[in-house]
């Protein structure tokens, strides 16, 4: 999945990021979390050419850099934490990401949560607030625990418009860390 349009990011973990990002912005809206893997680029070209020349990497002078390869479809009506639980990666993964639609709140908004909500109710309160948000949010991290994510805004959905930063979503980045614990 190449992207001619990603930025060169002096980071891989954040061109790889980016790179999913703009996969996902042009499936659309409304989709379901998706899931990749990220493996060496010049590793992959050098131990599954094949793999490598359907992915179309095969001319690239790059030695640096993460290839994403999409996993299969997340179960639905599975919890997404209970799924990432089940999930344990092969040597040759050198990190995953995921990209999940969410709605969200400003900070302002915080305040005027009411109390005792369990998780059914409050996602209902906050998909009918005023003030709510689509964002997708697409979370990469490493096996060495580096990290990156990108914020997208539904209202916002340009390019020029996406947020980047290892700390966007830390309880994300932190849920795909385990994936790689032992």
């Amino acid at each position: 999945m190449t992207m001619s349009n990603t930025p060169m990011a002096a980071n891989p973990l954040t061109r790889a990021v980016l790179e999913i990002d703009e996969y996902a912005s042009g499936l659309g809206w409304d989709q379901p979390a998706r899931l990749f893997a990220l493996v060496d680029t010049a590793r992959l070209r050098t131990q599954e050419p094949a793999l490598a020349a359907q992915l179309g990497l095969q001319d690239e002078s790059e030695t640096t850099g993460l290839t994403p390869i999409e996993q299969d479809e997340i179960p639905a009506g599975k919890a997404l934490d209970d799924f990432l639980g089940t999930i344990a990666w092969p040597d040759a993964v050198v990190g995953c990401a995921l990209t999940v639609e969410r709605l969200m709140l400003p900070p302002s908004a915080e305040a005027s949560v009411p109390e005792g909500l369990d998780g059914a109710r409050l996602t209902k309160w906050v998909a009918s607030h005023p003030d709510r948000q689509e964002v997708r949010m697409t979370v990469a991290v490493l096996r060495d625990g580096s990290r990156d994510s990108a914020l997208r805004l539904r209202d916002k959905d340009t390019p020029t418009e996406v947020l980047t930063g290892p700390e966007l979503v830390p309880g994300l980045a932190e849920a795909l860390s385990a994936t790689f614990v032992d």
